[in-house]
């Protein structure tokens, strides 16, 4: 069938019918987003430590055992983030979540993040488990991939490659220290003078 058939035949079946009239319908102005309008938004996607929101353990999207775990933030490189999916960076730091609880899990992952954080370690696996044999499967993977999303010092998480636990395992970026950040630019200027 050509383009123009399927076109006729749509407009023959479609002959009789009438448009519906929508009197509900209501018209919003448009608004101009202003600089602080954005700093709220960005502000507002971080959930505060103190909110009962915060790494809950009421709800996360569900994924299933074989699923990827995949998360980069605005900023990270594009070559950093490949680098971590395909497990180039030296694992500086392990966490193994097996035969946890989720609220023993949580504690465990903050813990675990903020003394890599205060060591400046920045590439680390968190070995989460596939669960296929929990109920519902994965819940460890799915809440785990729920919380490094909204901890704002994790740049990028990927599922590990299969040397590292593959879909059982996620290599997690985090941020730079400001001492590392300062290190870096020295480094750089010094290359260029």
């Amino acid at each position: 069938m050509s383009h123009n058939d399927d076109l006729s035949l749509f407009q023959t079946m479609m002959g009789d019918v009438t448009p519906l009239r929508q009197d509900t319908t209501e018209h919003k102005k448009h608004h101009h987003v202003t600089d602080a309008h954005i700093a709220r938004r960005e502000a507002a996607m971080w959930l505060d430590e103190n909110d009962p929101q915060y790494l809950s353990l009421e709800h996360a999207s569900m994924l299933k055992p074989e699923d990827l775990i995949e998360f980069k933030r605005d900023g990270v490189q594009d070559g950093v983030y490949r680098k971590l999916r395909l497990g180039k960076y030296p694992i500086q730091a392990r966490l193994d979540l097996h035969r946890n609880s989720l609220k023993e899990a949580r504690d465990a992952l903050v813990k675990f993040l903020k003394q890599c954080i205060q060591m400046d370690i920045r590439s680390v696996l968190i070995v989460h488990g596939r669960g296929e044999t929990s109920n519902p499967p994965a819940l460890m993977k799915s809440y785990l991939a729920n919380w490094l999303t909204q901890i704002k010092d994790v740049q990028c998480v990927h599922s590990a490659q299969a040397f590292h636990g593959g879909t059982g395992a996620v290599y997690v970026m985090l941020r730079k220290s400001s001492e590392k950040k300062l290190e870096n630019r020295e480094r750089h200027q010094k290359r260029r003078s």
